[in-house]
């Protein structure tokens, strides 16, 4: 599957659809506009020049979230050096879901975590039930 940015400077293939994708409503999901399929690194391909943005409100990022250098549009992210040094074992790419078209989403279950909530403790709770898309994605108006 391959999907693209606004103005398609940037494409993005995984080799398969994701186990589910997470509609986040903390600050950076919310803002970056992103629904996130996870994915091994080797499973992604990203095409195209982007520019990365690590969040300034935690001490130590986990996460670089990318952009279309050209229309801004969000990507997805990789994990930082300092997370991946703290973490020898974790592999995993976050990619924008939206950049894909929605009949290729069709069966995936989407959920909704509260990150918005969340006090760094412990699991995430969700702010509204699981959907699965089995037509327009939640996020299409």
């Amino acid at each position: 599957m391959t999907g693209e940015c606004s103005c398609g400077s940037v494409r993005v293939t995984i080799d398969q659809p994701p186990a589910y994708i997470n509609q986040c409503n903390c600050s950076l999901c919310d803002r970056a506009g992103a629904a996130w399929g996870y994915f091994a690194t080797a499973s992604v391909e990203v095409v195209g020049t982007t520019r990365s943005f690590e969040r300034d409100d935690r001490l130590r990022p986990s996460v670089a979230v990318h952009q279309c250098e050209e229309c801004g549009d969000t990507t997805h992210f990789a994990l930082t050096d300092t997370f991946k040094a703290e973490n020898p074992s974790a592999d995993q790419m976050g990619v924008n879901m939206k950049l894909f078209r929605d009949d290729d989403l069709l069966g995936i279950e989407v959920r909704f975590p509260d990150g918005r909530g969340w006090s760094g403790d412990g699991p995430f709770g969700h702010f509204r039930e699981a959907v699965v898309i089995s037509g327009e994605p939640p996020w299409a108006s």
